[in-house]
């Protein structure tokens, strides 16, 4: 197995979705491609990719985005993890997440899905829940609001002003999690907001 990093930023393809709460993580592995200098291309497992260093000296990374909607990510994980012979325990996945706060960075190795189907579909295809997750809040739905509904949706004008610093955010705890590990990263990014 190699030191490299898979770094999977999940979300649905295609303009429409490119603003959703859903597409975040794509976000940050936008945010992740300019700090390596990269421009995404396709691979053949059916994913974007670029392939770099995060920092000088720096570990190397391979930055992806499935090709397939969020609740199909598997198949591409799995395949970019054998094909650049990626441990699990050196893969991570950029997901939003509605169980914590718009505006907060969570990280966490294994554990449940909490009903996010792209995550349940990539532990399926690693055969295995113990990889990296870099949970990127977007607060629960408002009132009887449908999930799908809400996690489909462009992020509110409030929202906006505030999602470069969090998209900034948790590409510095992706960052931090590679050099320093998962305590170091929860340490920094699960502190007390003032």
């Amino acid at each position: 197995m190699t030191d490299t990093w898979l770094i999977v930023g999940l979300g649905n393809p295609g303009t429409e979705y490119s603003g959703n709460r859903h597409n975040v993580g794509q976000m940050v592995l936008d945010e992740l491609a300019a700090r390596v200098g990269g421009k995404f291309k396709v691979h053949k497992s059916r994913a974007q990719v670029v392939e770099g260093r995060l920092g000088i000296g720096g570990p190397r990374v391979v930055l992806a985005k499935p090709m397939t909607y969020m609740n199909v990510s598997g198949g591409p994980v799995a395949n970019l993890a054998k094909f650049f012979d990626i441990a699990p325990d050196h893969v991570i996945a950029v997901h939003d997440e509605i169980d914590i706060p718009f505006n907060t960075v969570k990280l966490k190795i294994g554990g449940g899905e909490g009903g996010h189907n792209g995550l349940r579909d990539i532990s399926k295809a690693l055969a295995t829940k113990d990889y990296l997750r870099v949970r990127v809040g977007v607060g629960r739905p408002p009132g009887r609001m449908d999930t799908a509904d809400y996690v489909l949706r462009d992020f509110a004008t409030a929202e906006k002003k505030d999602l470069p610093f969090l998209i900034d955010e948790a590409a510095d705890a992706v960052e931090l999690l590679m050099a320093e590990g998962l305590l170091a990263a929860q340490q920094k990014h699960h502190a007390a907001r003032s």
